[in-house]
């Protein structure tokens, strides 16, 4: 965990969220970040534990294949504060139903997958 007031590289940000320096500098780029990364006296970026707790959070929407322009769009609202909450559970709550659906179709295959071992290890020692 990020102390609040702990400044952190790219590098180490890349490295605590298992994304590329790459990828951190497009989802600046993107508009996908709550604020500006601050920039520290060498120009560097100097990411906060804010900054940190909420690319996890983009890549947790990521991970479950929301796209980029869903994702802006929640970042947008967040960015313009409480008033938008109900947008943003909205958002969210669609997204929700789209993962279970997901999840249903993965454990549906996993079963498939699983009935294929099973038969397989059945003619492997027979």
């Amino acid at each position: 965990m990020t102390p609040p007031d702990e400044q952190l590289s790219i590098s180490e940000v890349a490295e605590r969220t298992g994304l590329s320096a790459h990828t951190l500098r497009y989802y600046e780029r993107a508009g996908l970040m709550l604020a500006p990364i601050h920039r520290a006296a060498s120009t560097h970026r100097a990411y906060s534990a804010r900054d940190v707790t909420w690319i996890t959070f983009l890549t947790r929407l990521r991970s479950t294949a929301l796209p980029i322009a869903q994702v802006k769009e929640y970042a947008d609202l967040a960015r313009r504060g409480e008033d938008t909450t109900p947008e943003r559970l909205e958002l969210l709550q669609r997204h929700r139903i789209a993962v279970v659906a997901q999840l249903a179709e993965m454990q549906a295959s996993l079963a498939a997958i699983d009935h294929k071992i099973s038969l397989y290890a059945e003619r492997t020692t027979a």
